[in-house]
């Protein structure tokens, strides 16, 4: 099942591949996992100069594939001084001459050309110089994706979305389709507290004009993703309990695991370290408390409150006190 990704004209497969994760797999079998998503009709990679070298293993997978077989968005950083030069890094490590979607990757406010950033004029020039197609930005603050959508300037978004998103984020959703830019679906899983593939498939397929970007770091994510490929299936009753359930478990505030808080001055593991009692209730995993784990939440009372967390937070939340709550929650599962 394919879809047109908004006014690029792009036609791809209506799920694709968040090649994040696959920085933490070893070369050779990262570049296996994205050869056997291709062979499944996944044909949409997203990655980014961030993920280490997630970009040279799709250069790995890829590199020798016909081109216009494979769509391709990647990310660039925000600091203008180094644009032109992660372009080069990413042509070099995808192995191509072009990106088909660059991506600005989550600013802090929506570059306009003639703007003190320089960024959309930089996605200009690389465009006139053929070495992308089209401009895309990637955000987690809803006021600057609305702003950018509403701009004009950006032929897609990539936003987090998924069955615990708000009555704003499918407005957002809905006015993509009204400006036709394309939208890209991160956190479909909502970085792993979403434990369902099936019901989260279910879901999102709903809406016709989002393409969700599964990660995918291990070969059996892969395997229950290639089940549902190419399936449009309605929620079911049973799948309709787990969404509702799920949102119950899940109101209020709750970390989402983007990692914008980090690095924390006192290695502190933010990301994990919020979302510890939610992974040990939703999917139980005694390696959770391994001797480890248990330093890492130890850690959370070195906090000094800088600030630096909650300043970065995208969501606005009180990241020291939600750490506190959940190191205070965690303690009980080790009683």
């Amino acid at each position: 099942m394919n879809i047109t990704l908004g006014r690029t004209n792009i036609e791809i497969c209506k799920d694709g591949f968040g090649a994040l994760p696959i920085q933490r797999t070893e070369k050779n079998l990262a570049v296996k996992i994205l050869r056997r998503a291709f062979d499944i009709g996944l044909n949409f990679f997203d990655t980014a100069t961030a993920y280490t070298d997630s970009e040279e293993k799709l250069g790995y997978a890829f590199g020798d594939y016909p081109r216009k077989n494979i769509i391709i968005a990647t990310k660039a950083r925000t600091d203008i001084s180094v644009f032109w030069e992660n372009l080069e890094n990413s042509l070099t490590m995808l192995k191509t001459d072009y990106i088909d979607i660059y991506q600005i990757h989550n600013p802090t406010h929506c570059p306009k050309p003639g703007d003190e950033s320089g960024l959309y004029d930089a996605m200009l020039e690389a465009k006139k110089q053929g070495k992308i197609r089209f401009i895309g930005i990637s955000n987690h603050r809803l006021s600057v994706a609305k702003t950018a959508v509403e701009s004009g300037l950006y032929d897609t978004l990539q936003f987090p979305f998924n069955y615990l998103s708000n009555a704003n984020e499918i407005d957002l959703v809905n006015l993509c389709a009204e400006k036709n830019v394309g939208f890209i679906a991160m956190k479909a899983l909502s970085g792993g507290l979403i434990t369902d593939i099936s019901t989260a498939h279910s879901w999102i397929h709903q809406f016709s004009n989002v393409v969700p970007i599964w990660g995918i770091q291990y070969e059996y994510e892969l395997e229950e993703l290639a089940k549902l490929v190419n399936q449009n299936s309605e929620v079911t009753i049973e799948q309709q309990k787990r969404i509702d359930q799920d949102r119950k478990e899940l109101s209020g505030d709750f970390c989402r695991g983007c990692s914008y808080c980090m690095p924390c001055p006192k290695d502190i593991p933010i990301n994990p370290a919020a979302r510890m009692p939610l992974f040990l209730r939703r999917s139980p995993v005694k390696a959770w408390l391994f001797p480890d784990f248990q330093a890492q939440m130890e850690n959370i009372k070195s906090c000094i409150h800088c600030g630096h967390c909650t300043s970065n937070c995208p969501y606005n939340l009180n990241v020291p006190e939600l750490l506190e709550k959940s190191y205070i929650d965690y303690q009980t599962f080790l009683k």
